[in-house]
């Protein structure tokens, strides 16, 4: 009997890579003998860059760079076995962890760190990139990003704009000339899971910038400057990169990446199991076990569990998913190759102990899972 566990972390409890473990214990409990193979995954958000280090045998990278509040802070990145790719999450230079909330404001803060990264990589000869967009404290295009890659934002009197979303109200004029060469021998593929133009009612600023400790007037003046940098990015000839889906990710860092690096966006988990192979891992599998900390209606929206059952329903293997807790909706994963769905938690219980208690709880189900497969006719699976 073979399995593959690909499940995501279960949030503020256990990675990925801790909830494999805990399946696979719990199915080795009745099928001592399972081959299990486990690829610990993300969808391009938090834990993207530990569950693709781990899998590829990669290492990972420390770097002083500078903070979305202009601070120095330390941000790690990966670099996967092949040596050469490097996994980045923006929020370890510029994510809202980094800001108290007593002193968030998305005017200021800044996507520069991230390209310090990015250059930092580069001098490791890094080639290509797996960029995560969740998490951010930005609100400036990726306006900081590009400043640190060579890029000059220029006012009316061609003098160089500061760091920060607001400063973008002045811009007149984007000169790309001493971007740095190395760019354009690199791939960068960007994990996205939402489809928010830069500007608008539905942009960047409205929809995100709250979170981020915007007001109602610093989200009109927000999106005002995102609409003159959108006008900059066109006048490069980046036409309709204002309204193209993902463009307002992570304050707009879509739209920058997209121009200044070149980058595709496309939905992280499938970036993330394109680069663990799991179509590979899935041949001659008997079983796919995938879960989240929470399956509801969004689970169908691009999340992990979703992603992997697309792959595995390619190879005919039937797919179980485990989650914390099941909300509203959850049913509609049904319709995307998910055949049965268990809760991990066993008793009514306040939602710290449900955290508190995701190890045994998870090896629990997974065995009650294989406990419940050893009594499907023996020509089907069976305990060794």
């Amino acid at each position: 009997m073979k399995i593959v566990i690909v499940c995501d972390s279960f949030k503020e409890s256990l990675s990925s890579l801790s909830v494999a473990e805990e399946v696979e214990a719990g199915f080795r409990a009745v099928f001592p003998a399972v081959e299990c193979i486990s690829l610990p995954v993300a969808d391009g958000g938090e834990g993207t860059v530990d569950a693709l280090v781990h899998a590829t045998a990669g290492q990972f990278r420390l770097h002083h760079v500078t903070g979305p509040m202009g601070d120095l802070v330390q941000a790690r990145y990966g670099v996967l076995g092949d040596g050469r790719t490097a996994v980045i999450e923006m929020a370890a230079a510029a994510g809202l962890d980094l800001v108290p909330r007593a002193v968030r404001d998305p005017r200021i803060a800044t996507t520069f760190g991230l390209g310090q990264l990015i250059l930092h990589a580069l001098d490791s000869g890094c080639r290509r990139f797996i960029l995560g967009l969740g998490g951010s404290a930005t609100n400036d295009g990726g306006a900081g990003m590009a400043q640190a890659l060579g890029v000059r934002l220029l006012d009316q009197n061609e003098q160089e704009l500061p760091t920060g979303g607001a400063a973008l109200q002045a811009l007149a004029r984007i000169d790309t000339s001493a971007l740095d060469p190395r760019l354009g021998e690199c791939v960068f593929e960007i994990a996205c899971d939402v489809d928010n133009p830069l500007t608008g009612e539905h942009g960047a600023s409205a929809v995100f910038g709250p979170q981020k400790g915007a007001t109602p007037d610093m989200v009109a003046l927000l999106d005002t400057a995102l609409i003159r940098f959108g006008e900059a990015l066109e006048a490069l000839g980046s036409t309709g990169i204002m309204t193209a889906p993902g463009a307002g990710a992570a304050g707009g860092l879509g739209a920058g990446a997209s121009v200044f690096l070149g980058a595709k966006l496309r939905p992280g988990v499938d970036i993330v199991l394109d680069a663990l192979a799991l179509d590979t891992a899935l041949v001659g599998a008997d079983l796919v076990i995938t879960g989240e900390g929470r399956l509801d209606g969004q689970t169908a929206r691009g999340k992990t569990p979703v992603g992997v059952a697309r792959l595995a329903r390619q190879h005919g293997v039937p797919v179980i998913a485990l989650a914390g807790a099941l909300g509203a909706g959850y049913e509609a994963v049904y319709d995307h190759g998910i055949s049965a769905v268990f809760s991990v938690v066993n008793r009514p219980c306040l939602l710290e102990e449900a955290l508190a208690d995701a190890r045994p709880n998870i090896r629990g189900t997974a065995r009650n899972i294989a406990a419940l497969l050893a009594l499907s006719p023996k020509d089907v699976l069976s305990p060794a």
